[in-house]
């Protein structure tokens, strides 16, 4: 089996299991023996599909008692949690966590499909130009956005 499909099964499996609760525990040795891998690609599943962008919290504890707790969180109910969002971003941000970011905005009607889309290439590596400090500006940028959004008066529609 490689590598992408054991991903995928590792993340159903997983998602499956929070359908029926806001949050789940499990140990990392645990589930790589149920899917006959290595405990790293565990790791690999949880860092790149639950996180925060995506609508997921991981905390974890490392040793024999070690565990992962993944939460599911709703993002963007109100402006406080734009407010909160902004200071997930931190000082640099890759373009997946841009887009994943973005189509959180999208979901949650705080950005339209056409502006996600527009935000989606100003952000994506060739709207910045490849610079070395691209997941800076990226980052930079995002925290503009939000800060617009959070100040913004958004019960009359703009008019342009």
């Amino acid at each position: 089996m490689n590598n992408r499909n054991m991903s995928d099964m590792i993340e159903s499996y997983l998602k499956k299991i929070l359908e029926a609760s806001d949050q789940i525990e499990i140990r990392r040795s645990e589930i790589a023996e149920r899917f006959e891998c290595v405990p790293s690609q565990i790791n690999y599943v949880i860092n790149t599909r639950f996180t925060i962008p995506k609508g997921y919290k991981v905390e974890s504890k490392r040793g024999g008692g070690g565990y992962i707790r993944i939460f599911k969180i709703e993002l963007l109910a109100n402006s406080d949690d734009l407010t909160d969002f902004t200071t997930l971003v931190g000082s640099e941000l890759t373009e997946s966590d841009a887009r994943a970011l973005l189509d959180q905005l999208a979901i949650h009607e705080w950005i339209s499909p056409r502006e996600k889309q527009i935000f989606s290439v100003l952000l994506n590596s060739k709207g910045l130009l490849a610079l070395d400090n691209s997941s800076f500006l990226r980052a930079q940028m995002m925290l503009e956005l939000l800060e617009h959004l959070r100040y913004e008066d958004r019960s009359e529609p703009d008019e342009r």
